[in-house]
């Protein structure tokens, strides 16, 4: 079953067309203004038959899209990816280690369901700009914004459509 899901998935793009994308652009520059974290979100329709047949988990394949993408390339190792597999209707969220000990489990699992909750009511590009503020507003708590620590952008802020 899942396999066929992945098989005919559609792609990301009917669900992130380019006007979508830049405004989930601009959110993440926006949000990015609040703390000196970097935000990351990637989109991907589906796995390869192989990584199905594998059994390759979201977490799995968000972990690994965190180390392609280099999340972890930033200077205070506060990077976050949020990682979305349509096929199974996941979210995931992954954290540099800067973030281990400051924001615990279950406020990244609230930014998931507070997405999931958007994703299922049929507005996939609320959902992202919702999850990028939430997760906007935890890193300015851990990592706020301040004169004595100028922050630069690190990453690209563009979505990162992977199908």
């Amino acid at each position: 079953m899942r396999l066929l899901r992945h098989l005919f998935a559609s792609s990301s793009r009917r669900l992130f067309p380019e006007a979508s994308l830049q405004r989930i652009t601009q959110a993440i520059a926006a949000g990015e203004r609040l703390h000196r974290g970097e935000v990351m979100f990637a989109v991907e329709a589906s796995l390869s038959p192989a990584a199905v047949l594998a059994a390759l988990t979201p977490r799995e394949r968000a972990h690994e899209v965190f180390a392609r993408l280099r999340t972890w390339d930033t200077e205070a190792n506060n990077g976050v990816l949020i990682y979305l597999l349509l096929a199974d209707h996941r979210i995931e969220i992954v954290a540099d280690r800067g973030l281990t000990g400051r924001v615990d489990d279950a406020e990244w699992s609230r930014v998931c369901r507070l997405i999931e909750e958007e994703m299922r009511a049929g507005h996939p590009e609320q959902a992202v700009i919702k999850g990028i503020r939430a997760v906007s507003e935890l890193l300015a708590v851990h990592w706020p914004q301040s004169d004595a620590h100028p922050d630069e952008d690190e990453l690209p802020n563009r979505p990162h459509l992977l199908d």
